[in-house]
């Protein structure tokens, strides 16, 4: 924890303060294309320590090194021959690949496991700040573990204000989910998606081959497991304070009343709700990109409104809607 005010940083001055912060271990919330993260030297493994910490995270989900250029990457991994074909058609973006890892790289990063989850995002102020601290950037989202991830800095400090260094402010995101991870199967053949993102399945199966992708299943877990095999397979994650009750299109308007309870709302334009429901106006429901740019600060906006449930209607389009569906779904499980 930094155990002062967290700095809010901006600008070029903003990128040499929070690259200098990097270097000497400690942590700064940045923002990328998906979310905002919370960075820490990736190699250094005092200072991964400090994200676990600060976000209460617990050391059997690993987290995501993020790099600036391909020298990076090999300071970390070693990359297949498919492996370099995805990162020519998707790098920089909203893809994590995950490769074998070198002996740089600490175990708290990959939770002990062999392969390390890699990016190279698609944000000129994140690329600015890896390049100028001159190491891969280890971070998972910048909030506390199991909570509505950040699409700007000023969530990044309602959750974590004190408890880390800095958040560099890059305004409001543009993906808004998480990026997809992406690993080799267990059986060599083919790929799987451990969390489905901002590359979508079919975007993939365009470039491997149509069958060559999978999708995880993750199971239920009678106790905590030793480690995850990737970021973003966790059960239950994302949620609001607030109870999220999830809804089928045809069934949305009675599941907006809860008697006796202060209800939010997930809106699409043109929708109608009873006048007493709080409402977020979520965007246009066949516009997949939309409301997945909106989705968590939808969830957090209505958790400030003091509601004691969100109900949201579940898309079903393809592409970003799948990541979409993955993030209600694990936002609105009890346990």
């Amino acid at each position: 924890m930094s155990g002062g005010k967290t700095e809010r940083l901006a600008g070029e001055q903003g990128i040499a303060r929070a690259a200098a912060i990097l270097r000497e271990g400690g942590t700064v919330a940045f923002p990328t294309e998906t979310v905002y993260g919370l960075g820490a030297n990736a190699l250094d493994p005092m200072a991964v320590a400090k994200i676990f910490a600060a976000k209460e995270r617990p050391g059997w989900d690993p987290v995501i090194a993020h790099v600036s250029d391909r020298k990076m990457v090999d300071r970390i991994a070693t990359v297949p021959v498919g492996a370099e074909r995805l990162m020519e058609a998707f790098w920089p973006g909203p893809l994590t690949l995950l490769l074998p890892r070198t002996s740089a790289v600490p175990d708290a990063v990959t939770a002990g496991r062999p392969l390390v989850g890699v990016r190279m995002p698609c944000h000129e102020l994140a690329m600015a700040l890896i390049r100028e601290a001159g190491v891969p950037v280890a971070a998972p989202s910048a909030n506390r573990f199991g909570r509505t991830s950040p699409t700007t800095a000023a969530h990044v400090l309602e959750d974590l204000d004190g408890r880390i260094d800095a958040v560099l402010d890059g305004g409001p995101t543009h993906v808004g989910v998480e990026s997809t991870v992406l690993g080799p199967a267990e059986d060599g053949n083919g790929w799987v998606i451990y969390r489905p993102g901002g590359v979508s399945k079919e975007a993939l199966e365009n470039l491997l081959g149509a069958g060559a992708v999978t999708v995880f299943q993750a199971k239920e877990q009678a106790h905590e497991p030793e480690s995850l095999p990737s970021p973003g397979v966790g059960i239950r994650h994302y949620a609001p304070r607030a109870r999220l009750v999830l809804v089928e299109e045809k069934e949305f308007p009675s599941a907006v009343s809860v008697a006796g309870s202060k209800v939010g709302v997930m809106l699409p334009d043109g929708w109608k709700v009873p006048s007493e429901a709080v409402v977020y106006p979520w965007g246009r429901w066949r516009d997949g990109e939309a409301l997945a740019r909106r989705l968590f600060a939808g969830l957090r906006e209505l958790d400030e409104a003091g509601v004691d449930f969100i109900v949201c209607p579940v898309p079903e389009m393809d592409g970003i809607g799948e990541a979409i569906r993955d993030r209600l779904r694990k936002a609105a499980r009890e346990k």
